[in-house]
């Protein structure tokens, strides 16, 4: 990745997306952020963030900010609908960023999903598969998707999320059988380790 490439970053107001960009800067990378608002914009900038506002819903305005004059050197995506929302961003969301990430022929595409998906499923337990049900099939369209595309890819899939500094015990594994908890914190520095360089 040369000093003018940036790592894209879908999701970046809240979670795991937050903390991912928290410590993309303090490794000294340069952040471009897709928010659908202004609402989180002003303290992202104040990271050093460069914030573009879009729509992982609408393709356009995601082809629009990924397409620009930007060297875009890799896509990381924690995005994901919440309870409230009506149209889900689990799928939909995920699938223009694949695409248009596509266009712009980056590097690589790193992909936040979930424990529960593809042939994880198997981790979790039955009540956990039907309460999650729906967002998982989502989740796991999405990584579908992505694995067809043609980019090089990561899809990290988390186990249960905790919001307390990192422990630095977590791990990559592609054991789909092991689950747990991770602090969100563990899971943005082991995002940042298959960074391709």
């Amino acid at each position: 990745m040369t000093s003018e490439s940036y790592i894209f970053l879908a999701g970046a107001s809240r979670g795991i997306g937050r903390e991912i960009a928290k410590y993309l800067i303090a490794e000294n990378y340069q952040v471009m952020a897709l928010l659908p608002s202004f609402d989180a914009k002003p303290e992202l900038e104040a990271m050093g963030i460069k914030v573009v506002i879009g729509d992982a819903l609408d393709i356009g305005s995601v082809e629009t900010v990924m397409l620009g004059e930007e060297n875009i050197a890799t896509v990381i995506s924690t995005i994901g609908g919440l309870p409230k929302d009506v149209e889900k961003a689990d799928y939909l969301g995920n699938k223009n960023l694949t695409d248009i990430a596509l266009k712009a022929k980056v590097q690589q595409f790193i992909l936040i999903s979930s424990i529960g998906t593809g042939e994880s499923a198997v981790a979790l337990p039955p009540q956990a598969q039907e309460t999650l049900g729906p967002v998982l099939l989502e989740k796991e369209k999405a990584e579908q998707h992505l694995i067809n595309s043609g980019l090089t890819y990561t899809i990290i899939r988390p186990g249960g999320l905790k919001s307390e500094p990192a422990t630095g015990n977590g791990v990559l594994t592609q054991d789909f059988k092991i689950v747990g908890s991770i602090h969100r914190e563990d899971v943005a520095q082991l995002t940042c380790i298959v960074i391709l360089i």
